[in-house]
């Protein structure tokens, strides 16, 4: 298998070959490039260059497209660059180790307008690709592949990730964000170099996947789906994934990227069960009889749901800051008008106001006590509401604290940075 010739019985000639390879990466002429993460793929390398090889060729008789290919090593130690380079593809070095590093900087690399990517084991077929850089020059500005459409062969998917890693970690993805991608884990798709440069991806590990699809959803870019099939690797050690590691990273990743479903559906729900609970039994303690009897634990439980309902709220709030940030969050209508009154300095006039009130509730509740003696009361919403109201204060003025530092630590950061659309990453949908 030292050659693609010799692979195939045939002469699919790789898009450059020796000498010719050195003058033509600088070509400004080369529209597709195929990239090729790799790490320790001796094995596979020569059967996935040559099915991109193919690939190449059928898109150049089609669409007249010149083409490359492109392997973004990892730190291999078992001879891939070599073999990579002498098959006639392009090696690119990625000393940052993971599966989203190697790819990002292969696409970084790449000279082409057009940007195909697959693994390196054999598993998936590159002139299957054709057909998605064909939806690419329609107009698609990334492309998925879908095995569940084109075929899963036996072996070549554990059970546990086709009928629940997969399914599971895809329909996350598509409620969280509201695409509708059918194999959101694919790892043969298309992207254009334009919206590669514009998702601005991040990712190292296998999370890299979702985070395209993710933002390419948020920039409101055209996404198309292809069948693709899915072939037992060629490779003879385990695989590089990590099912259950690499599927809680892939979920954490998920839940992190959509702190309004996450928390905020979450914290809305703490203080509105946690406020009627509170208003219950502030009833039955002024107007006894009015309502039907509240009892103590009900009362911490109401004060508890609305202190963590409270904290949900700021995380929510800091989390949607960061998303803007970093391009996954668009600055929606219910975005600037909460967060045009969530300053440090108003955050912290609250807090302190809070604090106040929680203090001198619980000075009431001491004289009282004095005052009776030393003997216990018949109710604990005092204390309770005392308790809750310096929680509130606290955690309101640590939040500022909080939200000024992701802000840039600037006065009324969230009133200028909201009123300057220049600086937003995403505008209104």
């Amino acid at each position: 298998m030292g050659d693609v010739r010799s692979a195939y019985g045939a002469s699919p000639r790789p898009a450059f070959n020796g000498s010719e390879a050195e003058e033509s990466h600088s070509d400004t002429r080369v529209q597709l490039s195929i990239v090729i993460p790799c790490l320790n793929e001796h094995e596979s390398l020569p059967h996935c260059i040559g099915q991109a090889s193919r690939a190449i060729m059928e898109l150049a008789e089609r669409h007249e497209l010149l083409g490359e290919i492109v392997v973004a090593d990892n730190g291999s130690t078992d001879g891939s660059q070599a073999l990579a380079e002498g098959l006639g593809a392009r090696v690119v070095s990625v000393p940052r180790r993971g599966y989203g590093a190697a790819l990002i900087a292969g696409c970084e690399a790449a000279r082409g307008r057009y940007l195909l990517m697959g693994d390196a084991d054999g598993s998936y077929d590159f002139t299957e690709g054709v057909a998605m850089i064909e939806r690419l020059l329609d107009g698609a500005d990334l492309c998925i592949g879908s095995r569940f459409k084109g075929g899963i062969a036996p072996g070549a998917m554990p059970w546990k990730n086709r009928y629940l890693g997969n399914p599971a970690l895809t329909g996350t993805l598509n409620l969280l964000f509201g695409t509708k991608i059918g194999d959101a884990h694919c790892g043969l798709r298309a992207i254009t170099k334009d919206a590669f440069h514009k998702c601005g991806l991040t990712s190292t590990g296998m999370e890299f996947a979702s985070e395209m699809i993710i933002k390419a959803s948020l920039k409101q870019l055209r996404i198309d789906q292809t069948p693709a099939t899915l072939s037992p690797d060629l490779r003879n050690r385990e695989p590089h994934l990590r099912p259950w590691r690499d599927g809680w990273r892939h979920l954490r990743y998920l839940l992190m990227l959509k702190p309004t479903r996450v928390l905020g559906l979450p914290a809305l729900l703490a203080l509105m069960i946690g406020t009627i609970v509170l208003l219950a039994s502030s009833a039955q303690y002024f107007w006894p009889g009015t309502v039907p009897q509240v009892g103590s634990y009900w009362t911490l439980l109401g004060s508890t749901l609305v202190a963590s309902g409270h904290m949900a709220f700021i995380m929510t709030l800091i989390g949607c800051l960061c998303g803007i940030h970093a391009g996954y969050q668009p600055s929606r209508l219910f975005t600037r008008l909460i967060t045009r009154f969530t300053n440090l300095e108003g955050m912290l006039l609250v807090g302190l106001a809070l604090i106040a009130v929680g203090l001198a509730i619980l000075i009431a509740v001491a004289v009282g006590w004095v005052q009776r003696d030393f003997q216990s009361t018949n109710s604990i919403l005092p204390p309770v509401l005392g308790a809750l109201a310096i929680t509130l204060g606290l955690q309101t003025a640590l939040g500022g604290f909080a939200l000024a530092i992701v802000g840039g630590n600037e006065a009324h950061f969230f009133r200028d940075f909201l009123n300057g659309p220049a600086k937003l990453v995403l505008e209104d949908s």
